[in-house]
């Protein structure tokens, strides 16, 4: 009971020291931050980072991305429960679960066969049943539908074409771009019929997307 108490307490800290002050402040999403019991998602080893103010690693060079980011995320995106959503890079699961809390369906896709199962199970576990973890990668992915909103959970050089054109006319992709270590998020907005909208909304650092690398720069 200890233990379970300790989690409640690191959790409610976790969403009122770190995520609030980083301007989150959508109640829906600050609600399924406190309800989603992250430290399920962590690896087992670093459970007790489950609510650090940090990256936590996943196998094969993955990351969890930080509580602030994540919340970030999910602030930006704008969800009612009416959307169709697209995660690119399932990874734990984590904000593959918050998404489907915050929207009507949820399409995941992880490279990883390993992670895409276990992401599975963990999102299962927790009751939700409007979501879906393919094993697929990103840029070989064709999907059968378009969608409201697309979340990118690992950063690229540049955006692809591809995930702007799978958006919904009005539909919002959020995505982290550039060079290490100075990377900009930000939301970009398919108006209409073909003009793309960007807001950048903060700087952060992430590990990129396998295949979205930035070009080797040569030195001469």
């Amino acid at each position: 009971m200890a233990g379970s108490l300790n989690f409640e307490r690191a959790r409610f800290n976790m969403v009122e020291q770190q995520i609030r002050p980083w301007e989150v402040l959508d109640a829906r999403v600050l609600d399924v931050l406190g309800e989603i019991k992250r430290e399920d998602f962590v690896p087992a080893r670093h459970r007790k980072l489950a609510f650090a103010d940090l990256s936590i690693p996943l196998e094969h060079g993955e990351f969890m991305m930080k509580p602030v980011v994540e919340g970030r995320l999910l602030q930006a995106l704008e969800l009612s429960g009416e959307e169709d959503v697209l995660e690119i890079g399932t990874g734990s699961g984590f904000v593959t679960a918050c998404l489907a809390r915050l929207a009507r369906q949820v399409v995941s896709i992880e490279r990883h066969s390993d992670l895409a199962d276990r992401a599975r199970g963990r999102v299962s576990a927790s009751g939700i049943r409007n979501c879906q973890v393919l094993l697929q990668d990103a840029f070989d992915y064709q999907p059968a539908q378009s969608f409201d909103a697309i979340a990118v959970t690992g950063a690229v050089a540049e955006v692809p074409e591809a995930f702007t054109r799978w958006l919904k006319p009005g539909g919002k992709l959020f995505v982290i771009h550039g060079r290490s270590p100075a990377m900009e998020a930000v939301l970009i907005t398919r108006q209409v019929p073909d003009y793309l909208d960007t807001k950048s909304l903060f700087e952060t650092d992430l590990p990129y997307l396998k295949g979205a690398q930035p070009a080797s720069r040569f030195e001469f």
